[in-house]
C-alpha cells in the first residue's frame, strides 16, 4: 500500500519539540541523550536534527550547570510548520502548488483545483497548530523508557 508520510526526521523534530514545550512548562531544559531516551529516538540522528532545529532559530542551547535545549520562541509561537519547512523547506503536495509552482501543465489540468484545496487545507492546519496546542506537561520523575536503538550512556 502506497501513502504519503511525513518522514521520519519530521516525525522525530515534531516529538522532541513537544518534549521540550513539555519540559519548559517545568522550567527545564533537555539534552539530546534525555530527549532520544524519553521519547525512544535515535540519539545521533536526532543529534543532526537538533542542530538544524538550532540553524532555522526554532531551537537554542542554554549553557551552564543546566543547559540543554530550549524553544528559541515559546511554544504558542512555534508552528508545526515552523518545524517541518526547518527541516525539508517548503511544503508541497504536488509540483503544481506551494510557493514555487513547476508545472508545465498548469492551468490546463484538471486536477490542479485538488492539489490546490488539498495544499490550503494543510498549509491552514500546519500554520494553526501550535507546539503549545499539542504539549501535555509530563511529570520530570516519570522514569524513561528502554530503547536498543541508541546508547543512554553516551553523553551530549
Amino acid at each position: 500500500m502506497a501513502f504519503m508520510q511525513v518522514s521520519r526526521k519530521v516525525d522525530y523534530a515534531l516529538r522532541a519539540v513537544i518534549h521540550l514545550a513539555n519540559a519548559e512548562a517545568h522550567g527545564r531544559s533537555c539534552t539530546v541523550a534525555e530527549i532520544a531516551e524519553r521519547e525512544r529516538l535515535p540519539r545521533q540522528f536526532l543529534g543532526k536534527i537538533v542542530q538544524q532545529l538550532i540553524r532555522k532559530d526554532v531551537l537554542r542551547s542554554r549553557r551552564g550547570p543546566h543547559g540543554g535545549y530550549v524553544l528559541a520562541r515559546s511554544a504558542e509561537e512555534v508552528t508545526f510548520r515552523d518545524v517541518i519547512e526547518a527541516l525539508e523547506g517548503p511544503i508541497s503536495l504536488n509540483v503544481c502548488v506551494g510557493d514555487h509552482p513547476d508545472c508545465f501543465l498548469l492551468g490546463a489540468c484538471g486536477m490542479n483545483r485538488i492539489w490546490a484545496e488539498g495544499q490550503r487545507r494543510v498549509m491552514d492546519l500546519f500554520e494553526s497548530t501550535t507546539i503549545a496546542s499539542v504539549r501535555h506537561p509530563v511529570a520530570p520523575t516519570m522514569p524513561p523508557p528502554k530503547n536498543p536503538e541508541y546508547n543512554s550512556e553516551e553523553v551530549v
